[in-house]
């Protein structure tokens, strides 16, 4: 039979974890709980805002739009710089396993700081423009993005195994270095492929 004393005690615990409970979101201001892993995202949505719908059928003169997006779990504010570049099957992506950008020149960017937790997202418009087919290949002269145009003169060969003239939209996340004083490529790229075919060209 429970004494007087051990209830007391039973009160006391149970209000002492009631207390904790409590008072975690002010401790945990107060003291430096060991964090979990610290990376950042990168992302591309369709122009719903969802993960669909992405543009790969691309005629000239016409506008896309789609969404980039930046997460940041690094456990601090972080100031990232998003290169847009663009390509054709035979140029160079990033190296994941080298942790080096694409050596291609970017064309645009995108410049954002980002609270800890917080994410940040923005539209990207393109449209290309001076397209034409000549022998099995695909010509690209200018491509427009954010109503800037840019000269790409990119040629594509005709792609047997899947029937088509492609090319890739993508997005390196770079984020600043404050040793270094400089932005520093992150290791995180996204990218869309891109279908000239079937585009009367006339």
């Amino acid at each position: 039979m429970l004494k007087l004393d051990d209830y007391r005690v039973i009160f006391a615990s149970v209000g002492l974890i009631g207390i904790l409970l409590f008072a975690f979101p002010t401790l945990s201001l107060v003291f430096r709980l060991p964090g979990g892993e610290k990376f950042s995202e990168l992302w591309v949505l369709g122009p719903g805002h969802m993960a669909e719908d992405y543009p790969f059928n691309v005629k000239p003169n016409e506008n896309y739009t789609i969404y980039v997006g930046v997460g940041n779990h690094m456990g601090s504010a972080a100031y990232y710089l998003v290169y847009v570049k663009f390509r054709n099957q035979t140029e160079p992506l990033p190296n994941a396993t080298a942790g080096t950008p694409s050596p291609l020149p970017p064309l645009f960017e995108f410049r954002l700081f980002v609270e800890n937790g917080k994410s940040w997202e923005a539209p990207l418009r393109f449209s290309f423009s001076n397209v034409s087919l000549s022998e099995n290949r695909c010509f690209v002269g200018s491509l427009m993005i954010n109503g800037v145009a840019f000269n790409v003169d990119k040629w594509a060969s005709w792609d047997v195994e899947n029937n088509g003239y492609y090319y890739q939209l993508f997005m390196e996340l770079w984020i600043y270095n404050v040793e270094l004083q400089a932005f520093k490529f992150h290791n995180r790229f996204v990218g869309l492929w891109l279908n000239m075919t079937g585009v009367d060209l006339a």
